[in-house]
C-alpha cells in the first residue's frame, strides 16, 4: 500500500480530530484509536464520507489490550508514516490531595501509553516516519490544582527526547509540540491551529530537527 497513513492515538474531538482531518485533506489514510465509542465513530464517519480510508479501534490505552489494538490498526493500514499521541488525564487535585495511585494511573495514560503505542507500530513505522505528541505549557508552568497533568506533560516530553535518540539512526524522528496557551474553539489556540503546528513540526528539516517545538499562537 503506497498511500501514506497516520495513526492518531487518543482520537476524538479537539486537536486529535483536527489533526486527523488535516492529514486526510492531503490524501492520507487515517487510523483512529480511542476509548470513546461515539466520538471515534463520529470522526470516522465524517472522514469516510469524504472518501478517506479509515481504520478504528476502541480501547483503553492503559489496559492490557492497548498494544494489540494499536497494532491491528497499523497492520490494516499497511504502514505508518506518522504516529500521533494525544492522551492525557486531567484530575483536579493539588499535591496534598493527589494520591500516589492516582498519580501513577495518570502517568500511565499520559506518558506510559506512548511507549505502548510506539512499540506496537514500530514494525510498520516507515523510514522517514514521525512520532508527534501534543505537549503543554503545564510541563513548565503547572497549575497546582491539577498537579498530575504537569507531571504527565513533563514526562512525555522527556520520553520524546529518548525516543528520538533511539530511532533517529533508522530515519524516524520524534517531536513534542508545547502548546503555550489555553485551547479554545477559535483563535490562535483553536484545535485547527494547533493541528497545523503539529504537522509543521513533523515536517521539520532533518538537519535542524528539534525534539521540542513551542507553539505560542
Amino acid at each position: 500500500m503506497s498511500t501514506r497513513a497516520v495513526v492518531v492515538v487518543g482520537a476524538g474531538p479537539g486537536v486529535s480530530g483536527s489533526l486527523a482531518r488535516r492529514y486526510a485533506a492531503d490524501g492520507w489514510s487515517v487510523g483512529l484509536v480511542g476509548r470513546n465509542v461515539e466520538q471515534v465513530a463520529l470522526l470516522a464517519e465524517e472522514l469516510g464520507a469524504a472518501g478517506v480510508r479509515v481504520e478504528t479501534e476502541i480501547v483503553d490505552m492503559t489496559g492490557p489490550e492497548a498494544a494489540d489494538a494499536v497494532r491491528r490498526v497499523a497492520e490494516r493500514l499497511g504502514r505508518v508514516d506518522v504516529l500521533h499521541f494525544n492522551p492525557s488525564a486531567f484530575r483536579e487535585r493539588d499535591p496534598l490531595e493527589l494520591s500516589v495511585p492516582d498519580l501513577l494511573a495518570d502517568v500511565a495514560l499520559g506518558v506510559g501509553a506512548l511507549l505502548t503505542a510506539v512499540q506496537a507500530v514500530r514494525p510498520l513505522l516507515v523510514e522517514g516516519g514521525r512520532i508527534t505528541v501534543t505537549g503543554s505549557m503545564a510541563a513548565d508552568r503547572p497549575w497546582h490544582r491539577a498537579a498530575s497533568l504537569g507531571v504527565q506533560k513533563a514526562g512525555v516530553r522527556n520520553l520524546v527526547h529518548s525516543l528520538d535518540a533511539t530511532l533517529r539512526d533508522d530515519g524516524i524522528r520524534a517531536v513534542s509540540v508545547t502548546v503555550n496557551g489555553t485551547l479554545g474553539d477559535d483563535g490562535p489556540f483553536s484545535p485547527d491551529r494547533v493541528a497545523e503546528a503539529l504537522v509543521a513540526a513533523a515536517r521539520q528539516d532533518e538537519g535542524d530537527w528539534r525534539t521540542e517545538v513551542p507553539y505560542d499562537g
